[in-house]
């Protein structure tokens, strides 16, 4: 029964939703664009608003319902984030989409609200507070997949959060941080564009 809800946990991940979302408004299929994401950034910037909201909260969705059905199903702490991690890769690398998914931060968001709602909450603070200030969603990203392990960890130390939940947030905040590579290197160089730019 583990094994399966691993397996579902892939699937939910794997769903997808930027490229349904490109698909189904403009026929075009959005990895072919921009940065090649099918994540909610990419779809705003050749979609619309619309679109990449939908695909925001399905993307978020495919997080929190994976950790939630481990929670339905009893499985301890370690498995809940085996299932979570099991999402995040099904959302980097879909197998119906040759493996070319979205970059974690949505999925990621909808995991941590699973695992630890309060958690969740305040990496969001962090993101929604750097996009408000230099409205660049790659650097809000980054900085709250960096912020993601110090707010597990005063959680772990205040609260009863377990090791497995910390352990999770570091190599949430690595995949994202690899994802954004790219990204992370036109920041540096001030070539990173902000909302609204192209």
């Amino acid at each position: 029964m583990n094994l399966l809800i691993l397996f579902s946990g892939y699937l939910f991940g794997s769903f997808p939703s930027g490229y349904l979302a490109g698909k189904i408004a403009k026929g075009i299929d959005i990895r072919s664009l921009g940065s090649g994401s099918t994540g909610a950034t990419n779809v705003l910037r050749h979609i619309g608003k619309r679109a990449a909201i939908t695909v925001f909260l399905l993307d978020v969705f495919k997080g929190v319902i994976s950790i939630l059905l481990a929670k339905y199903f009893l499985l301890n702490d370690s498995w809940q984030v085996a299932i979570g991690l099991s999402t995040l890769i099904g959302h980097i690398w879909p197998v119906w989409l040759n493996w070319r998914g979205g970059k974690a931060v949505a999925t990621g968001l909808g995991i941590f609200l699973g695992l630890s709602w309060q958690v969740g909450l305040a990496t969001l603070g962090v993101f929604i507070l750097m996009i408000t200030l230099f409205r660049i969603v790659s650097l809000a990203s980054v900085s709250a997949a960096l912020a993601l392990p110090f707010i597990m960890f005063i959680s772990f130390k205040t609260s009863n959060i377990s090791l497995p939940f910390l352990v999770i947030s570091l190599l949430a905040m690595t995949l994202v941080i690899w994802r954004h590579r790219e990204n992370i290197l036109r920041l540096m160089k001030g070539k990173e564009p902000k909302i609204g730019k192209p």
